[in-house]
């Protein structure tokens, strides 16, 4: 079985037909799919996917791409949101196993540096406070996430997702207790740096995902992505380090699984 660590299964071209979707990805072996929300805008239609689909699963959080959408009330609302959550979770009913997709963007033109922060501090402390993994975003913020996370160290751990940087920087993750999740970036063999830093790494430390619709892998290009399109990133996984590709298969599932507190 393959875990697809990160999805946005809510967006199109998902959202038009989830159970043609679906049927494509356990038709690859992809069983399971985490989908990270990215604001108050998609927090119910993550729920109500993982409600109506078996094997799908959501974290709740806020994107910092899209800050200029989130109100002031967005932290007090996503708080009272994850503790019903965590309620439901002491039952066995919800299906939410993260924080996230939380982080930071200084990539976005006029980014404001300082809130960003300061709301991915409170995530932090809200993943710490409700015992949940965080599934983070960063881009052009490196050492800023780094330091915040020191200050806020998730105790139930997290994964910094589409990894492309160096091995000092995944080392220094991976000693925080957040896991590197691996995506199509490494289906290109131009990307030489994250190829070999992803194949120096620990086997434990990886997740797979795909960011579908986002991040195509190769031979793909300028077509929406999917989730049964994972394998495609195992197989490159496969090629690039010295495992088989059902031992990586079952290392990668169980790492994710055990994260994301998802039975197998």
């Amino acid at each position: 079985m393959l875990i697809d660590s990160h999805c946005h299964f809510d967006f199109e071209p998902f959202c038009d037909d989830p159970g043609y979707y679906l049927a494509l990805s356990h038709q690859a072996g992809v069983e399971k799919i985490v989908i990270p929300a990215v604001g108050q805008r998609n927090w119910q239609a993550v729920r109500e996917l993982a409600e109506r689909f078996p094997g799908l699963y959501f974290g709740l959080g806020l994107h910092p791409l899209f800050s200029a959408e989130h109100d002031a009330n967005a932290l007090a609302q996503l708080e009272s949101e994850l503790a019903a959550e965590v309620g439901l979770r002491e039952k066995k009913h919800s299906h939410c196993v993260a924080v996230g997709e939380c982080g930071l963007d200084f990539a976005i033109a006029d980014a404001d540096q300082d809130q960003q922060i300061s709301v991915f501090a409170a995530q932090l402390q809200l993943a710490n406070r409700f015992e949940l993994p965080v599934i983070m975003h960063c881009r052009k913020a490196f050492p800023e996430l780094l330091r915040v996370l020191r200050q806020n160290t998730p105790i139930a751990g997290g994964v910094y997702h589409g990894f492309s940087g160096s091995y000092q920087q995944a080392t220094q993750l991976i000693d925080l207790g957040i896991k590197i999740g691996v995506g199509g970036t490494i289906t290109y063999r131009r990307a030489n740096k994250t190829r070999n830093t992803i194949a120096a790494l620990p086997l434990d430390a990886l997740l797979l995902e795909t960011d579908a619709p986002d991040m195509p892998v190769a031979g793909f290009q300028g077509e929406p992505n999917r989730p049964d399109r994972l394998v495609n990133v195992l197989h490159e996984l496969a090629a690039i380090r010295t495992e088989s590709e059902q031992i990586i298969k079952q290392v990668t599932s169980l790492t994710t699984a055990e994260l994301f507190r998802i039975q197998v």
